[in-house]
């Protein structure tokens, strides 16, 4: 909303983002109820393990993530530092269950489709996807399918993508605001964040997942997924700002 009212004009400035604090004995018990929880206790530095084989659950965490969006007439004029360009992105709300992805992943397909096509981009424009990738069973296959559908398997198979929730475990609200900074960083510095404890791959989850280290890479346009329990899903599209 914040892009759309600049974009539209009807203001020069947006402050945007999430928070959340979720980590109480209710919250807890909750998403334990679900099973959509990590039970690796014994070990949670290496629970949060994105595409992973051995992934059992996500890694509750607490943040916040705020951005300060500019039309970019204003933030040049005012000699802003401009990290990056937010050109679009895409909503779509897909209903398919409570808490489990649709399994062909059409409802995330969407959401990167709609987000390229609103930001002019083509799927041989985007050098880096940071990923919803949650490290539970459901979400990061049917991620890995949705990625393939959206920019075809064989643009896919090329480009970057790594999940900063091995490292922040699931901020739930306060997700899409510090991975939209993440993937912003990743476009000013031309360097791709990892994705932690990716040991053994999952072999449905066969694309780039960039494990354990960052790498550097020319980031051109990027995209930040996130996709909520109940089909809700979102993906913003960044580019290089020249």
């Amino acid at each position: 909303d914040a892009f759309r009212l600049i974009q539209r004009g009807f203001a020069q400035a947006m402050i945007c983002g999430g928070t959340e604090s979720a980590v109480t004995p209710l919250g807890l018990a909750g998403f334990a109820s679900a099973k959509a929880l990590s039970t690796r206790n014994d070990d949670p530095a290496r629970a949060s393990r994105p595409f992973d084989r051995d992934r059992d659950g996500f890694v509750m965490g607490e943040g916040a993530g705020i951005l300060l969006l500019e039309e970019l007439d204003y933030a040049v004029s005012r000699k802003a530092r401009i990290y990056a360009e937010m050109v679009g992105y895409g909503m779509t709300c897909d209903a398919y269950h409570m808490t489990k992805p649709s399994e062909n992943g059409e409802g995330a397909t969407r959401a990167m489709q709609l987000a390229m096509k609103d930001a002019s981009l083509t799927p041989e424009d985007i050098s880096y996807i940071n990923a919803h990738g949650t490290s539970t069973p459901a979400n990061d296959s049917t991620e890995t399918k949705a990625i393939k559908n959206a920019l075809t398997e064989s643009v896919a198979k090329q480009v970057a993508i790594s999940s900063t929730k091995s490292m922040t475990g699931h901020l739930l609200g306060g997700s899409g605001g510090i991975e939209a900074i993440a993937t912003v960083m990743a476009i000013a510095h031309d360097k791709i964040p990892p994705t932690i404890n990716l040991d053994n791959p999952d072999q449905e989850c066969d694309l780039k997942y960039v494990p354990h280290v960052s790498i550097s890479k020319t980031v051109e346009a990027a995209l930040s997924n996130s996709f909520g329990f109940g089909g809700h899903n979102v993906t913003l599209a960044f580019k290089k700002y020249v």
